[in-house]
């Protein structure tokens, strides 16, 4: 354990928080322009909206800069990575993600940042992504009665709501959303699942975590500590938030999922795990379209344009039905 600690730069604080001694970039939202003033952003516009003053978390809204005239955008609810312990919405990564998300597709994005382990154990995450899902719905009724958010008011179609998370941020959008089919969330609707390269574990270890034991990103060394602060105190890495496809099925549940887009690196540690997540939806009665591509690595669309306009691409692709049918 020590030794993951040291290569993730964290210290363990007696009082159950963490200290963190690598920086973690971050971008300001932004806003519209002073009509007087020059745009300063290529792609959206962005700005913050307290979500929770108590837990201090917020959504960070994108807006594309040129959206079309007269029609309504799909709402993408994003989730960010992170193993649960690091960064936030106003990270760097994340930030340019939604940035572009929401010009190609277009969408507008509501990227969420919640709490983070090990102060804020699981399901905490999973709390703060239903508070966000939530206050979309909130926003529809508020909309409905003549007052709401002016970008939601503007732009949103709440009849295409869809949930997106990269790693930590798939975890997050499986099990939010196993929460949220038993919720009454008229009059918004949410019509499909990206889950990218999502972060499960599990005690027995899968062939590719073993042929790729030391990856640079999701070593196992790293990977079992992370999962070790994350979980609730006590769980092992076959608790369901880990290891879904080891504990109680959800069998009822996933078959009112909507339908879930998986993606996975053949280079990534975590693909057996995802590929046996497939199967799992499927064998359960999922719709899952699955996206596995030879080579990359864990979080490639971060740190490789060539990846990440895969990734945007695949989005636009399931979010329009047109484009659905030739690319996936």
């Amino acid at each position: 354990m020590e030794e993951g600690y040291k290569l993730l730069k964290i210290v363990p604080n007696p009082d159950g928080s963490l200290t963190r001694l690598s920086p973690n970039p971050t971008r300001p939202a932004a806003p519209l322009p002073d009509p007087a003033k020059p745009v300063t952003t290529k792609f959206a516009f962005s700005k913050d909206i307290t979500l929770n003053p108590t837990h201090n978390i917020f959504i960070r809204l994108f807006r594309p800069r040129n959206p079309p005239p007269a029609t309504k955008l799909p709402l993408i609810i994003h989730f960010h990575g992170g193993a649960f312990v690091f960064f936030s919405a106003a990270s760097v990564f994340s930030h340019e993600a939604c940035n572009r998300i929401a010009a190609h597709v277009p969408a507008v994005v509501a990227s969420v940042d919640y709490r983070l382990a090990p102060e804020h154990r699981l399901p905490g995450a999973y709390d703060d992504a239903i508070e966000a899902i939530m206050w979309v719905k909130n926003q529809a009724v508020l909309i409905g009665d003549g007052g709401g958010d002016t970008w939601m008011n503007e732009l949103v179609d709440f009849s295409r709501v869809y949930m997106m998370g990269i790693s930590a941020g798939a975890n997050i959008v499986y099990h939010a959303a196993l929460r949220a089919v038993d919720l009454d969330l008229k009059p918004i609707k949410i019509v499909g699942l990206i889950l990218n390269q999502p972060f499960f574990g599990g005690v027995e270890r899968t062939e590719s975590e073993l042929q790729l034991i030391n990856d640079p990103i999701v070593a196992l060394v790293t990977s079992d500590p992370l999962w070790f602060l994350a979980l609730p105190e006590g769980a092992d890495r076959d608790h369901e938030y880990c290891n879904p496809c080891a504990s109680g099925p959800h069998d009822a549940k996933i078959l009112r999922l909507p339908a879930s887009v998986v993606r996975g690196c053949g280079g990534d540690p975590l693909v057996d795990r995802q590929k046996e997540f497939v199967k799992m939806l499927e064998a359960r009665g999922g719709h899952v379209i699955a996206r596995f591509v030879e080579g990359g690595h864990h979080a490639a669309d971060v740190f490789d344009p060539k990846f990440a306009q895969a990734l945007y691409d695949d989005i636009k692709a399931f979010i329009n039905p047109s484009a659905a049918t030739a690319k996936l």
